[in-house]
């Protein structure tokens, strides 16, 4: 289990490095708006990641995500909302590309990264 450290100060680029290093398949990004279960988020409304956290989010609150891999991709996503107003989406290498786990959010962030590994090479 990892914790990410969340602050105003902080950017969303190292809070995506924070996750990257625990799960070097996978990827999270930042949106201006919510999703809904099961359903992916426009490349338009994606944050830059050199914003500020503290410029994008709707709850102020400093504190830590924790990160294990028997989490559920949609418990992750719901927990950076609800605690700290931030639009997150869950991304799975595939070969050269980024898939959205919009279809697989009920997979562990393990199995996401395990299934992503395979894929990869």
């Amino acid at each position: 289990m990892t914790e990410i450290n969340i602050t105003d100060r902080k950017t969303i680029a190292e809070i995506q490095e924070d996750f990257h290093g625990h799960f070097p398949f996978l990827k999270l990004e930042f949106y201006t708006a919510e999703h809904e279960m099961g359903q992916g988020s426009g490349k338009d409304a994606m944050l830059d990641p050199l914003k500020s956290i503290g410029e994008v989010r709707t709850v102020h609150n400093a504190g830590e995500v924790s990160i294990h891999g028997n989490q559920k991709v949609s418990t992750l996503e719901t927990t950076f909302h609800d605690a700290y107003g931030l639009n997150v989406q869950v991304f799975r290498k595939s070969g050269e590309l980024w898939l959205q786990t919009t279809t697989t959010d009920e997979w562990t962030l393990s199995e996401q990264n395990e299934t992503a590994k395979e894929f990869t090479h």
